[in-house]
């Protein structure tokens, strides 16, 4: 599970940067956002990947999924969305002109 989680992580941060590298501005906005879900991704690896760990506490503590990474995501994919969607505005803003 690591290792696909590893890999997801890396062909997310590649395509976003090779995204971003390109010439129009949809390039750089689909970039930043598969930057940002490959950060995500990072957050998420980083508090430990359990499987049929219970969110809340059990009688046996030591098996819980830690919550702050789960919470740091889940705020960061709210402000990217909030973000994303300012991008676009401007983006259609400035294609009238």
């Amino acid at each position: 599970m690591e290792t696909l989680i590893a890999i997801s992580i890396g062909l997310l941060i590649a395509s976003g940067i090779y995204r971003l590298l390109g010439g129009s501005k949809i390039d750089i906005v689909v970039g930043l956002v598969l930057l940002s879900q490959g950060a995500n991704l990072i957050i998420l690896a980083s508090g430990g990947l359990k499987q049929n760990a219970p969110a809340l506490i059990s009688k046996s503590s030591g098996d819980m999924a830690d919550p702050l990474p789960q919470a740091l995501v889940l705020t960061a994919i709210v402000i990217g969305f909030g973000i994303l969607a300012f991008i676009l505005t401007l983006l259609t803003r400035s294609s009238d002109s």
